[in-house]
């Protein structure tokens, strides 16, 4: 399988990336081809200021990432959850590369009926997001907004199966959880694929 990893956390050093980095290990162990994107590597910024209608051709290294979301598989996001969703970082990156005519194409219009293509069927994703909240607390109380953020977005462009790995809360975690947590990311990397 080919997998594609995006670190989406601004501090490489981060525990997030360390979860990341862990379930890269393991998925390597069982023999798929694992592709990484560091989002703090990418110039988004000239895109910050544009809206969809006059957006300006993208440049050869975000042209280098469509094609590496092509060629995937399975896309790993690894990011942490910040005010309920994924930082400004990933949500830049999504409205930048998931693009009308690569993630999706609009049919024109007949009627008040909208439908489009979805051309990043046979995708699935996983998303591995660190958090400073319990995740039941999360996912009962704060309505899960991150998940369902990323899951309409990518089954929008044809990505399913869609699946989560909460880790939280790091912030009342003790070493020996984030050890443990470590050692999960792993065996979640050792299962992809199979």
């Amino acid at each position: 399988m080919n997998i594609l990893v995006i670190k989406s956390h601004p501090n490489k050093n981060s525990y997030c990336h360390a979860l990341a980095d862990e379930y890269i290990r393991g998925a390597l162990k069982t023999g798929n081809v694992v592709n990484v994107i560091e989002l703090m590597s990418l110039n988004l910024e000239p895109y910050l200021k544009e809206d969809h209608k006059n957006r300006t051709t993208l440049s050869s290294e975000l042209l280098s990432v469509q094609e590496l979301i092509s060629s995937a598989n399975c896309i790993v996001f690894a990011y942490p959850i910040w005010w309920a969703t994924p930082p400004s970082l990933l949500k830049v990156f999504i409205e930048v590369i998931l693009a009308s005519g690569f993630a999706f194409k609009y049919h024109p219009p007949q009627g008040i009926i909208i439908k489009w293509d979805k051309l990043l069927k046979g995708k699935s994703a996983r998303m591995i997001a660190t958090m400073d909240s319990p995740p039941l607390y999360y996912k009962l109380f704060l309505g899960n907004a991150s998940y369902k953020m990323m899951k309409s977005t990518l089954q929008f462009c044809g990505v399913k199966p869609i699946r989560n790995s909460y880790f939280g809360s790091v912030k009342m975690s003790s070493e020996n959880k984030r050890k443990k947590w470590l050692i999960t990311a792993y065996k979640i990397g050792l299962r992809e694929g199979k």
